[in-house]
C-alpha cells in the first residue's frame, strides 16, 4: 500500500503498519491546516474518535480511510511488493512477504 501528497511526502512511499499509516494522516491533517474536529465532521466521526484513529489506524474501516485520504489530499494505491533479499539463506515463495505486518 503506498500513499502520496504533495509535502511533506511528496514522493510515493511503503506503509507497512498501522502505525506508520496512522502517522501520515496525521501529518496530512496538520499539513491542510485541519483540525481533528473538522475531519471528524467530514468523516461524520467526533474529534475524539479522529483522535483515536491517528493513534490506531488498524481500526479504519476501508470506507473511513478512502474518505480520509480525500479530505486530507492523500491517494491511496496499492501495489505489488518489491522483492527482498531472503533472511537466513531460506528462500521465500513469490509474493510471500518477509515480515508480516503488525495489524
Amino acid at each position: 500500500m503506498a500513499a502520496s501528497s504533495s509535502s511533506p511526502t511528496s514522493a510515493a512511499q511503503p506503509l507497512l503498519t498501522a502505525t506508520q499509516l496512522g502517522q501520515l494522516l496525521r501529518a496530512a491533517r496538520k499539513q491542510r491546516g485541519l483540525t481533528q474536529a473538522e475531519v471528524g465532521a467530514r468523516l461524520g466521526l467526533s474529534q475524539n474518535r479522529v483522535s483515536h484513529l491517528e493513534g490506531h489506524a488498524d481500526e479504519l474501516s476501508v470506507k473511513q480511510l478512502l474518505t480520509w485520504c480525500a479530505v486530507v489530499g492523500l491517494e491511496l494505491s496499492l501495489a505489488q511488493r518489491l522483492a527482498t533479499a531472503p533472511e537466513a539463506g531460506g528462500a521465500q515463495a513469490p509474493g510471500s512477504a518477509s515480515t508480516p505486518p503488525e495489524w
